[in-house]
């Protein structure tokens, strides 16, 4: 049986009991995999009958009862790209782009939301909420919506990209703009969650939003043939994508399916990077960042939740993590839609930037199979798109007024006789 396990004093509790922090020390949760119910799923290759590639492929990896009907929206299976003129440009011989914009409200929540909303609704709830910087409240309300269950999200104030708060507007959420940042909203998330049992919270502290999570691995390693690469980059904010990934390969890894594990590299943005810090001062901790800034609003957290899994995750990999400014993160966007045409939202970007400094600092050679994740679509926030692009150029309604902006000569006609 599946059960829920603190990561520091490994405190057990069951897989229906509704608990958010270690009753005992205090500390967040994970889920410990029903092993056997797994192997038998590899050994019959069940997992690969089911379903298509996709979150819902490996049902019998996740902790949702047989007889639940799942809340989905088709998510996973998204696009694994191989980036030959990228890695050109950048001198690497191997790197793929796994594209979690392709999901379908347009970020890698949705593979978190279907599990823990699926759980919701197992466990009996009829009102989730969350905070959020902008994916988590679209995704959530995605999901509440299919659902038929209440949604309450809380952002924080300032700039929230509008192509994210349309999403969670449009679903039916209740949308609460607190005056603060991101830390001060799931501090109420949360104390709201534990004063009032009748709302669930879905931020990834609720480990099972990680198990939805934990599928992005798995995926990787099925679109390369179950030998993994040998390093995954991915932005990280509240830390939960990272360490999430790490599980589904480490749970692929102790189930026979791959030989070697990748190297897991965190990317945060300069003014928010608590998680990078900790990692190149060699600290088992994280100092918070008070006033997190950042352009890449997606990862703009200064005080992440998930921060002891994702050190873990990084350590236990043998990997790194890097910070890069926000000129270097909307370089990368850039670079990324002009040469392999995938448009990503800025914190997606920030793995591609991580990707160019690693490389330029000789971390990453070129003979590494490198796979980037990038977690948004650029339509999340088309504004900052818009603002570093060349703006369109108004012509007269004539041929040679557009040959002349294109910079064509003009044909002359030759009659002959």
């Amino acid at each position: 049986m599946s059960y829920q396990e603190c990561i520091n004093c490994h405190t057990k509790y069951g897989i229906d009991e509704i608990v958010y922090f270690c009753k005992k020390c205090g500390d967040i949760l994970e889920i410990k995999m029903d092993m056997e119910r797994a192997a038998e799923a590899v050994k019959t290759g069940d997992h690969k009958k089911k379903a298509p590639l996709s979150v819902w492929r490996y049902r019998d990896f996740m902790p949702i009862h047989e007889a639940t009907n799942v809340v989905t929206l088709s998510e996973g299976g998204t696009g694994l790209h191989r980036s030959e003129r990228l890695g050109e440009a950048l001198g690497l011989t191997n790197l793929w782009i796994k594209n979690e914009g392709e999901n379908p409200t347009g970020s890698f929540k949705d593979r978190g939301m279907t599990v823990g909303v699926t759980k919701a609704v197992e466990l009996g709830a009829r009102h989730v909420i969350c905070a959020s910087t902008g994916n988590t409240s679209a995704s959530l309300a995605a999901y509440a919506a299919r659902a038929g269950i209440r949604c309450t999200v809380l952002i924080p104030s300032g700039k929230i990209a509008y192509g994210k708060l349309s999403q969670a507007m449009i679903h039916g959420a209740k949308v609460l703009q607190v005056r603060g940042n991101f830390d001060e909203a799931l501090e109420f998330v949360l104390k709201l969650a534990e004063k009032h049992r009748s709302i669930y919270l879905l931020n990834s502290i609720n480990p099972f939003r990680i198990e939805g999570q934990k599928s992005l691995g798995y995926e990787i390693c099925e679109q390369l043939d179950y030998d993994a690469p040998d390093r995954l980059i991915v932005p990280v904010g509240n830390a939960g994508n990272i360490s999430a990934i790490w599980k589904g390969f480490s749970e692929f890894y102790k189930l026979g399916l791959l030989n070697k594990l990748p190297k897991m590299t965190g990317i945060q943005a300069a003014g928010s990077a608590p998680i990078a810090k900790a990692i190149k001062s060699h600290s088992n901790k994280i100092v918070p960042v008070a006033e997190p800034e950042t352009v890449a609003t997606a990862i703009r957290i200064g005080a992440p939740v998930s921060w002891k899994k994702a050190l873990n995750a990084i350590n236990e990999s043998h990997g790194t993590a890097e910070t890069v400014t926000d000129e270097e993160i909307l370089d990368a966007q850039k670079l990324l839609a002009q040469v392999e045409g995938i448009f990503v939202e800025p914190a997606s970007a920030s793995s591609i930037a991580g990707l160019k400094k690693l490389v330029r600092n000789g971390i990453i050679n070129k003979n590494e199979r490198v796979v980037c994740v990038t977690t948004g679509h650029g339509l999340k926030d088309p504004d900052t798109a818009i603002k570093m692009s060349e703006k369109p150029v108004e012509v007269d309604a004539e041929m040679s007024a557009i040959e002349n902006a294109l910079g064509i000569k003009a044909q002359v006609a030759v009659i002959q006789r």
